[in-house]
């Protein structure tokens, strides 16, 4: 189906479940959780666990060994001789860039990530974000929806965008307006600001006006590894004439959509999986999709 084409609400919130239920598989019996300093700070492939038992980065094994829980779930500590974040993070710095050099983990970003139990809990190392989902580890995001302001009785839309054929990560597919991971170091309204002007052109006073609507948890099996992300759902409310500029390369294309060809885009699965999650709660908080059709 072209991306352009319409479908009624019913029929296309209908397909838009089952694109997602289709692409959001998780099966925890394949998984290890990942501790760190007695919590969980990841969900870690055995596959991977397996690569990471025979790699030597000089400082000690990568991983303890499996521990049963009362849950029937099975945990392993990581870097269980390293004890501050210093030498956690020297290690996985080391660990990554092997990762890297034998092939497991691509699209280096220089970018480092938190490794922690939840947004307010204290990092216990900093990890390079291309390795992040090869260990399956609790990452953070913000989203916003660019939700045009019209006059009383226009209809619905946004500005939607998509992402460069050249990033590592869902490369050409749509996204919402704005969207990014969240540094170590930041927060969810700064990473927002800052992606803001990076994506879109999106100047800081406009930015700083967004409407905070919550956190969506994504938690599935990717090639690359486990999408263990808190997702932090913004909306903006755009001037009619607001046209978006792309800053970093990181987007390809800027689009302004209606209702239909939005749900259209979405239920041929060519929006990524956060975003049309992020897309599917305003449109139900604003009530534009027909009652009882968004569960």
């Amino acid at each position: 189906m072209a991306e352009t084409s319409s479908l009624p609400a019913a029929g296309a919130t209908a397909r838009i479940a089952a694109s997602l239920a289709a692409r959001s598989g998780f099966d925890a019996a394949t998984k290890l959780r990942l501790m760190a300093d007695g919590r969980q700070v990841g969900w870690l492939p055995r596959t991977h666990a397996s690569i990471l038992r025979g790699t030597d980065i000089g400082l000690g094994a990568v991983l303890g060994p499996e521990q049963a829980l009362g849950d029937g779930s099975v945990a392993v500590a990581l870097l269980p001789g390293c004890d501050d974040f210093e030498a956690r993070s020297t290690a996985l710095q080391a660990l990554a860039r092997q990762l890297a050099d034998a092939g497991h983990v691509r699209g280096w970003r220089d970018e480092l990530f938190a490794v922690t139990a939840a947004l307010d809990a204290p990092a216990v190392a900093v990890v390079e974000r291309a390795a992040a989902r090869f260990l399956g580890l609790l990452t953070f995001a913000s989203h916003m929806n660019g939700i045009v302001d019209g006059a009383a009785g226009d209809p619905p839309a946004l500005w939607i965008s998509r992402r460069s054929p050249a990033k590592a990560v869902d490369p050409g597919m749509w996204d919402n307006l704005v969207a990014g991971g969240m540094p170590h170091g930041s927060d969810p309204l700064a990473t927002l600001v800052r992606e803001c002007a990076e994506e879109s052109g999106i100047p800081p006073e406009l930015a700083r006006r967004v409407q905070a609507h919550g956190m969506i948890e994504v938690l599935r099996d990717l090639p690359e590894g486990v999408q263990w992300e808190q997702v932090h759902v913004y909306d903006l409310l755009l001037p009619p004439d607001f046209i978006p500029h792309n800053q970093d390369g990181e987007v390809s294309e800027h689009r302004r959509v209606e209702l239909a060809p939005l749900l259209a885009i979405m239920s041929a699965g060519a929006m990524t999986v956060d975003a049309t999650l992020v897309t599917l709660d305003a449109l139900a908080r604003r009530g534009w999709l027909d009652a009882g059709d968004h569960d």
